[in-house]
């Protein structure tokens, strides 16, 4: 038993980790007190883009609470929203793919991930990111988008 505990922990800490992308807890609202365990909440969280410097996103998200939520085994909604920002001059560090995954974070113990996914528009000079939630076996229509508009003076490097 315990060998399958730490095999699962071990490639829940792997999908966290490998986007290399950091959050930050902006705040917090309590939705359903909970006797025991944390109350259910939204979460807004921060994440600032690793390849372009001075976009930020904001993603608020449902976080489960109760005893399930506490000990790490509730299963999130498929629900978040997205808002990105230029919140200092943009640079951009390396050329960017057309679509690239920039965040995930899991919503349950293995199988459902919010993702946030950066596509570039190079016709209008635009970074639009969607944020979704996927499931192992059946994905989630729900989504939302946003996008962050570069100045003329800035073209995107595109990976080719």
């Amino acid at each position: 038993m315990k060998t399958k505990a730490a095999a699962a922990a071990w490639l829940v800490g792997a999908a966290l980790f490998s986007t290399g992308a950091w959050a930050e807890t902006v705040g917090e609202v309590s939705t359903v007190w909970k006797l025991i365990g944390p109350n259910h909440k939204i979460v807004v969280d921060a994440y600032d883009d690793p390849k372009v410097e001075g976009v930020t996103c904001y993603v608020s998200r449902a976080k489960t609470g109760g005893l399930s939520g506490a000990v790490g085994l509730a299963e999130d909604k498929a629900e978040a929203s997205i808002a990105c920002r230029q919140v200092g001059p943009l640079r951009i560090r390396e050329p960017l793919p057309r679509k690239e995954e920039v965040f995930s974070e899991r919503q349950s113990v293995l199988f459902k991930r919010l993702q946030v996914v950066r596509m570039v528009d190079p016709t209008r000079n635009v970074l639009v990111y969607l944020t979704y939630s996927d499931k192992l076996i059946e994905g989630s229509p729900q989504n939302a988008i946003t996008a962050v508009p570069v100045d003329a003076a800035l073209q995107i490097p595109l990976k080719k």
